[in-house]
């Protein structure tokens, strides 16, 4: 996974500026991530790869499209040492998995690594860098794409088991 570097505080309108919240498609967002922040991204950011940012990654308004932005560029998992708590939790809503390191500074733009969430940590350059255990709920949630499927889902478990 190739890593994309961000500092601390990186705002939700940072991700995916204000102007865009008229879309809604994962896709056309994904085309203005990061837009006048680091232009490059939306050009080149692949399936697979990841971000990787500082402290308070999210802050701002409580915007859904940030993570709908990162999704629909291919970015799968964020790695922070921290997270607003609005976007911890809207990334887990929409199927982002944010993952806490507290040695990301250890990581730098570009670099390639490995995430093993079961045994909790990054692999980079032959060293492991230790991540916080993702709850089974919240990793059940993500797998499902989000929320809103986790629901349906658990739905449709429900209705077959009362029949």
């Amino acid at each position: 996974m190739r890593v994309w570097k961000f500092g601390d505080d990186i705002d939700t309108d940072a991700i995916i500026p204000g102007r865009f919240l008229t879309i809604y498609d994962p896709a056309e967002l994904a085309k203005h991530a990061f837009e006048g922040t680091r232009d490059e991204f939306a050009k080149t950011a692949k399936e697979g790869d990841i971000i990787v940012a500082g402290t308070n990654f999210g802050c701002g308004s409580s915007r859904e499209h940030a993570p709908l932005a990162l999704l629909g560029a291919g970015i799968r998992i964020v790695v922070a040492k921290s997270f607003a708590r609005i976007f911890y939790r809207n990334a887990v809503n929409t199927g982002l998995l944010p993952l806490v390191c507290p040695e990301a500074d250890g990581i730098r733009d570009g670099d390639t690594v490995t995430v093993d969430i079961a045994a909790g940590y990054i692999e980079v350059g032959g060293k492991r860098l230790s991540i916080e255990p993702v709850p089974d709920f919240l990793k059940e949630i993500v797998d499902a794409g989000g929320l809103v499927a986790y629901a349906k889902n658990l739905e449709k478990v429900e209705t077959c088991s009362t029949k």
